[in-house]
């Protein structure tokens, strides 16, 4: 056990996932978020086995199972809705499920909890305006004017990270990848029991189950050019561009009104060399390693991150020295999956190539299927 202190950045699944296994370790947790409504952000979201796995060890899987909708398998289809095969999911240890999907505010609602329970200190509405490293610890001034000393920081606050721009300003942009993403919340029929892919000519779209009764809708498309889409024209647009697409996308389509809730965004990707530290202040999540969701383990690497720097941090003799370990352990991991995303979506642009885009995706699995 330790008596040191920590300040996390960012209540996001990263955030809490720092949070918690710091907390594990012994130490005390600041946990600080600039949303003082603390909301979690998006609709549903794919979890590939080593998300639950590092979901387990952070003690939050059983309400993964209440909430959320575990499978074993995804299907893949022609855009016409023709069956093409079925690739089951790993099974990485006994009595853990394969795969699976959440609603993004059921799993904050789990993790917040989680978070609360082991006794981390939460403050909302708040960040910090400025870092000042010391020999022995670091001090920090809020945003609200209030300070606070630590024996280390993490910055978890995501894509945009202002820590990031604090201790790394000369870190890398990042870069629109070609494609978009279009998401949308629908009711999961009966017999939609696990993930299905469709397969466009230079698109892909997909259903996930993510609860009880609900599942999303997501579509990677081509956007030349970036462009920005109004709020008015994502409802006929997302009509538009599923009208080639058969089976149950069909069945969502024909559902989509005015009620529906569409989201889009542009995917971008981003992966900052090392060191992801200086000092005592290290970054982990999209801070450092943003992706795209092709292989639906972007929120997935934030929450590994979180687990693994509590216990190395937790414990350490020197935490500039263990964050340099940390970087180092979770580089390959991370640019595996920053990489292998983008390619999958720079191949679906060229029209696809199904061997080359299901070879990626195997040699991937296999290596996220490794330990941390």
């Amino acid at each position: 056990m330790t008596d040191r202190t920590f300040l996390v950045i960012g209540g996001g699944v990263g955030g809490m996932s720092a949070a918690i296994s710091l907390r594990q370790a012994g130490a005390a947790v600041d946990l600080i978020d600039i949303d003082p409504h603390w909301r979690a952000l998006g609709a549903g979201m794919t979890i590939t086995g080593p998300t639950l796995r590092a979901f387990d060890r952070l003690g939050v899987l059983d309400g993964v199972r209440r909430k959320g909708y575990l499978s074993d398998r995804t299907r893949f289809f022609s855009a016409d809705g023709t069956f093409q095969r079925e690739i089951l999911a790993p099974s990485l240890e006994e009595n853990l499920p394969q795969a699976g999907g959440i609603l993004r505010p059921d799993l904050h609602a789990i993790f917040s909890a989680r978070v609360t329970e082991m006794g981390a200190h939460v403050r909302l509405g708040v960040t910090v305006a400025e870092l000042e490293q010391e020999p022995d610890g670091v001090s920090v001034r809020f945003s609200n004017g209030e300070t606070g000393r630590y024996d280390g920081v993490v910055g978890a606050d995501g894509f945009h990270s202002a820590t990031r721009a604090l201790i790394r300003p000369d870190a890398p942009r990042a870069r629109f990848t070609g494609q978009g993403c279009w998401r949308l919340l629908a009711d999961r029929p009966a017999h939609v029991t696990c993930p299905e892919i469709y397969f466009g000519r230079d698109f892909k779209v997909g259903i996930n189950p993510c609860s009880p009764d609900k599942m999303y809708l997501f579509a990677n498309v081509r956007m030349p050019g970036n462009p920005f889409i109004p709020e008015e024209e994502l409802i006929p647009r997302m009509i538009d561009l599923l009208e080639p697409i058969g089976g149950n996308i069909r069945l969502v389509r024909n559902g989509i009104g005015p009620h529906s809730s569409v989201v889009y965004r542009p995917l971008e990707a981003l992966l900052v060399p090392l060191p992801w530290h200086a000092g005592r202040v290290g970054l982990i999540g999209d801070a450092v390693h943003a992706t795209t969701p092709h292989l639906a383990s972007g929120a997935g690497l934030s929450v590994e991150d979180g687990l693994l720097v509590g216990q190395m941090l937790g414990d350490a003799d020197d935490i500039e020295q263990a964050w340099k370990a940390f970087g180092e352990r979770r580089w390959h991991r991370s640019r595996v999956v920053v990489e292998n995303s983008v390619l999958i979506g720079d191949l679906e642009q060229q029209g696809g190539n199904d061997e080359r885009i299901a070879a990626i995706m195997g040699e991937s699995v296999v290596e996220l299927s490794k330990p941390w």
